[in-house]
């Protein structure tokens, strides 16, 4: 997918493409005035009663949106249970990141509530993070005229965005005001990127699940922490991760690498739409959800788990290999992918299994960057380096710690009160009570043990080292100044306990 700019318009896909979930024709043809008309009808005219149309629980127009498989009904009840589970985490969600990651993990992976699902990704990329502390930074980019050059290609793109979904059904309407609020706002907040084709649908899935401003930060981790490079000029990321895809693929299906590689087809030109739009245009719409929670917990590892996923099925085994004899018939087998392997338990089991982790794919990183640099020279993008998920990015990026609190440190007695305060002192009486009962106190903890208990009394105190204890058949002129011995010990130990205690009551 080429960068987009001033003076080339957008890319008008290929023969045979499928974007599942948009039904786009880029081409001007015959039916654009009918698709016109279609766009121009959306959920703004349907709320005064102009049309009526029928909307699954996605808000995509029935009949338009290409879910092939059968969606995974969860229970009503087993829905509320996560709803419950996950709303504790969301509110003790730095306790939860810093001592049950995986929990969460196994939770993003049976797919976030519906309900819940844009608070979540906002904690999971750290969007939130992120608006606390640039506080009305989209509304100053929002109130900014922009740059003309941009503004003119991203009007263009919008109602190409989901045409069929109720928010950008509407030509102007609100959905389609907000993608171009949030699209502008970037250009601003990064104009050395620009504007991205890519970087479209990824906003318009987050406006599906937040509002704008949330919709914007979102968009911001995206293109800097999970996918940073990726929507550069060059597009030098988006081509090294190819490499590292197909470095990956021999290991996990060498029938697939074998035959793309005896037909030289490039790894751009199948990969590409798939990780720069992380999905949403290629894989049914309980699917791409499905993908989009496990993508932002875990990071790029999850895009490049499916796009393995994916190859594998389709061109993994010598049966399927010998129905695409060339090029073209290679591309249109990834471009027109079977419903079955895209079918949202199916992918995701598969996606959960593969063994491909973070560190194989930094290991085949460093690898393709050196041969980049061997042959093609240093790369003209620095992007930062990518963090992979929400544990990474919250290490990296803490949230805001509330303040501590001041807490007493210097203990009174309580007949005293406190300096400034107008508390009236206790009666003499009430004080002498008080005072009697600490003193019986005091003299129930100075109680000497009996003498065959002195080693016991002893060896339970830590401070106290172990005191002789004489022989019971002494004499009582030898045992008398014998047995004062434990006593005096016992009372200074019990002496010092008290001294220790009273000192950690102090200071804790």
């Amino acid at each position: 997918m080429a960068k987009s700019n001033g003076e080339n318009g957008p890319r008008a896909p290929a023969a045979g493409e499928s974007l599942s979930g948009t039904r786009e024709s880029l081409a001007q043809g015959p039916d654009a005035a009918t698709t016109d008309e279609l766009s121009s009808l959306g959920s703004d005219s349907e709320a005064n009663g102009f049309a009526e149309r029928r909307i699954d629980k996605f808000g995509f127009i029935v009949g338009s949106q290409g879910a092939e498989g059968a969606l995974e009904e969860v229970p009503l009840e087993v829905l509320r249970q996560r709803e419950s589970k996950w709303l504790d985490m969301l509110n003790n969600w730095d306790k939860w990141m810093a001592k049950k990651h995986k929990k969460i993990r196994l939770r993003c992976q049976k797919g976030i509530p519906p309900s819940l699902r844009g608070r979540a990704w906002q904690y999971l990329s750290g969007g939130k993070v992120k608006l606390q502390q640039n506080p009305g930074k989209f509304d100053e980019l929002d109130m900014s005229p922009g740059d003309p050059k941009w503004l003119d290609v991203i009007e263009r793109d919008l109602h190409r965005q989901f045409p069929f979904h109720e928010m950008f059904v509407s030509r102007g309407g609100h959905g389609q005001q907000d993608l171009f609020r949030v699209l502008k706002a970037y250009t601003l907040y990064r104009p050395e990127e620009g504007y991205c084709q890519a970087q479209a649908p990824i906003a318009a899935v987050l406006l599906m699940h937040m509002p704008a401003e949330q919709a914007f930060w979102c968009l911001v981790q995206i293109c800097e922490k999970y996918l940073p490079g990726y929507y550069s000029e060059k597009l030098e990321a988006i081509q090294l991760d190819g490499e590292i895809l197909f470095s990956l693929l021999q290991k996990v299906s060498p029938v697939a690498h074998k035959h793309l590689s005896r037909q030289k087809i490039d790894p751009l030109l199948y990969m590409t739409e798939w990780f720069m739009c992380a999905f949403s245009r290629t894989l049914p719409w309980s699917s791409v959800l499905r993908v989009w929670d496990m993508f932002f917990c875990e990071g790029v590892k999850i895009i490049f788990r499916v796009g393995l996923v994916l190859l594998k099925h389709a061109l993994g085994s010598p049966e399927k290999v010998k129905a695409c004899q060339g090029q073209y018939e290679t591309i249109e087998r990834l471009r027109s992918l079977s419903p079955k392997i895209m079918q949202e338990a199916f992918l995701v089991q598969e996606v959960v299994e593969l063994p491909v982790t973070e560190r194989q794919i930094e290991r085949e990183h460093l690898i393709q960057l050196r041969r980049w640099q061997e042959t093609r020279g240093e790369l003209q993008c620095c992007s930062p380096p990518r963090l992979h998920g929400a544990k990474a990015i919250l290490d990296a990026e803490p949230g805001p710690r509330p303040a501590l609190q001041p807490s007493l440190s210097i203990r009174l007695p309580p007949d005293v009160p406190l300096p400034g305060s107008k508390a009236k002192p206790k009666p003499p009486k009430q004080a002498q009570k008080e005072q009697r009962k600490q003193t019986k106190a005091r003299g129930q903890l100075e109680k000497p043990p009996a003498p065959n208990q002195a080693m016991v009394v002893a060896a339970a105190g830590d401070a106290c080292p172990p005191q002789h204890v004489p022989p019971k058949d002494s004499g009582p002129q030898d045992s008398a100044p014998q047995d004062s011995a434990p006593q005096v010990s016992a009372h200074h130990c019990s002496q010092e306990s008290l001294t220790s205690q009273e000192s950690e009551d102090t200071y804790l």
